[in-house]
């Protein structure tokens, strides 16, 4: 039997695009290629390492056409791993702009900045950008220093509970679903029936719990107590002079104040070198830059759904997350 030379270039560009043609083959650089250190500013040996936290915090993955990017969790803990091993390193800052994201993510990234921080002796200083909400704040929280750009939005401090509610929907179009469960609470949650008062004192003591992890651990790094605690702990956003009142943040400064924060509390000279970790090369690069990797995006949506796609793009679960930021620039 012949195959006509259309039908194996449809075959191979098949193969090559769902990942079975071997060996692999990128055209974008992804979460495989190795960090390599890139020189923002400077000349002396000490080093400051500048990594980004972007986008909402998640241990997961990002596919994309042709590529994968790492998740936020992934790509912290690479750094800290390779900042770990270099002893010019005397100072991490971190550039946060995130509304948060799952709560065991955020908690992850919280645990491995404050164990990288008590391992290697180096100073940690954060520089919040546009949002540092909620799992944004809660990484934050290991910092020397944290310092605020005039205009941030930070604080919600708190945990919230994601749940899709189709039961009403279902009743419209008719359709039902039958359960067989070995436990009366089994199926709590469930987005196709209404939930019962016992379920939701069971699912709010949860949220409660998880939201005094979140209160106590600003009220242990943050030293705060009586009413300025009581402020924060109601999830009530705050800009950045705000936050500063409420004892939360340090400082209010742009990013080259934060370096030379970092410089000064590390004893640094003025020509530190300010380095970060890149899978690819960006001439012209600065500090503003977030991208560690290509990320030249697929095919745009049909229909783009703006903030709304992106509540509806959260699994079902807790969150130390500002919803109500989702999909801003």
């Amino acid at each position: 039997m012949r195959i006509s030379k259309g039908i194996i270039s449809a075959m191979l560009i098949a193969m090559f695009l769902f990942g079975c043609a071997t060996p692999r083959i990128t055209l974008f650089s992804d979460a495989s290629d190795p960090l390599q250190e890139v020189t923002l500013d400077g000349t002396a040996d000490d080093k400051i390492l500048v990594i980004p936290i972007t986008g909402v915090i998640t241990d997961s993955p990002k596919s994309r056409v042709m590529r994968t990017q790492p998740g936020v969790v992934q790509e912290v803990v690479s750094h800290l791993r390779l900042a770990e091993k270099d002893d010019r390193v005397k100072a991490v800052l971190f550039k946060i702009d995130t509304p948060g994201g799952t709560t065991t993510a955020s908690d992850i990234l919280y645990h491995e900045i404050a164990s990288f921080k008590q391992r290697t002796g180096k100073r940690v200083v954060v520089c919040m950008m546009n949002l540092a909400t909620s799992g944004g704040y809660y990484v934050s929280l290991p910092a020397d220093v944290i310092v605020a750009h005039p205009t941030t939005i930070t604080g919600s401090i708190g945990v919230i509970l994601i749940r899709p509610q189709l039961s009403g929907l279902m009743e419209k179009i008719g359709v039902d679903v039958q359960v067989n469960k070995s436990g009366e609470n089994k199926d709590i949650g469930s987005p196709f029936r209404p939930i019962t008062p016992g379920e939701e004192n069971i699912l709010q003591e949860l949220a409660d719990v998880l939201g005094r992890r979140f209160v106590g651990l600003v009220k242990q790094h943050r030293e705060l107590d009586g009413e300025r605690l009581a402020t924060v702990a109601n999830a009530r956003i705050f800009l950045a002079d705000a936050a500063v009142a409420a004892g939360l943040v340090d400082k209010i400064g742009y990013l080259q104040d934060a370096i030379d924060e970092a410089k000064q509390i590390a004893e640094l000279d003025a020509d530190a070198r300010v380095v970060t970790y890149r899978r690819t090369h960006y001439p012209n690069d600065n500090l503003y830059n977030t991208l560690t990797s290509g990320t030249l995006a697929g095919p745009a949506p049909l229909v783009d759904m703006g903030p709304i796609g992106d509540l509806l793009s959260l699994d079902a679960g807790f969150y130390y997350l500002w919803p109500q930021a989702l999909g801003s620039p």
